[in-house]
């Protein structure tokens, strides 16, 4: 009885042997064929795509929130009676502001612009000059895509001609020259970037200088409106 179960426990080892020896022959061939059993991995099928491609563009950001600073610039021009003193001009704007919550921003305000009277006054009796006021508003914003977004702002402010003193008194401007209140609100789109904290917009706007109402002759609403590209960056 030993004996036989010697004789069936070598047999059983050699047909054990044998296998594996088969086993490892075959993984050889299929290597040596260029496929390798080890790292198969089952192919998608017609119904399944596979979860990243290195084709796919990278994942888009959420829009950050937090202290934004804007620069912009553009042009402004008048529709009142001060239209037919100065030229539309140059104007640059600067807003620096913060968003409590991602589309609400509450910002102050700063704003240049350069003209001249040349359409009232030929030389050399034209005068040039520059205009700056300062102020602080609210920002809604409105998301369209995860691209973009449009946006209502409103602000109010001071602002006056830097000119030499009577120069707009003498043609019936004189609180031109010195701080009056405006009222302003623009519309505008914005353009998020891959980078989150950068934007691109567009916006146009008008506003009430009331500095720059007529104070001889016929009064007028002095209106003015603005257009121009920005950039803004949040921190």
């Amino acid at each position: 009885m030993r004996s036989n179960a010697v004789k069936l426990g070598a047999t059983l080892a050699a047909v054990t042997l044998s296998l594996f020896a088969s086993v490892a022959r075959a993984e050889e061939h299929a290597v040596e064929g260029g496929i390798d059993t080890k790292n198969l991995t089952t192919l998608p099928t017609a119904d399944q795509k596979p979860a990243t491609s290195p084709d796919d563009p990278p994942p888009i950001e959420p829009h950050k929130k937090g202290v934004v600073l804007q620069s912009s610039l553009g042009a402004m021009g008048f529709v009142g009676q001060f239209r037919h003193v100065a030229p539309p001009a140059p104007w640059l704007k600067l807003q620096l502001g913060y968003e409590p919550i991602k589309y609400l921003m509450a910002f102050g305000e700063g704003d240049l612009f350069f003209t001249d009277t040349s359409q009232l006054q030929d030389p050399p009796k034209t005068k040039a000059f520059a205009a700056f006021g300062f102020g602080a508003g609210l920002r809604g914003t409105v998301p369209i895509t995860e691209h973009f977004s449009i946006f209502l702002e409103g602000s109010v402010g001071l602002t006056k001609a830097d000119i030499a003193k009577s120069a707009l008194a003498n043609i019936g401007y004189k609180n031109a020259e010195s701080l009056n209140p405006y009222f302003g609100g623009h519309l505008g789109v914005e353009w998020y970037q891959l980078d989150r904290h950068l934007a691109i917009g567009l916006a146009g706007g008008v506003r009430d200088l009331t500095g720059f109402k007529k104070t001889i002759g016929t009064s007028d609403t002095p209106i003015a409106w603005d257009g121009a590209l920005s950039l803004r960056y949040t921190f």
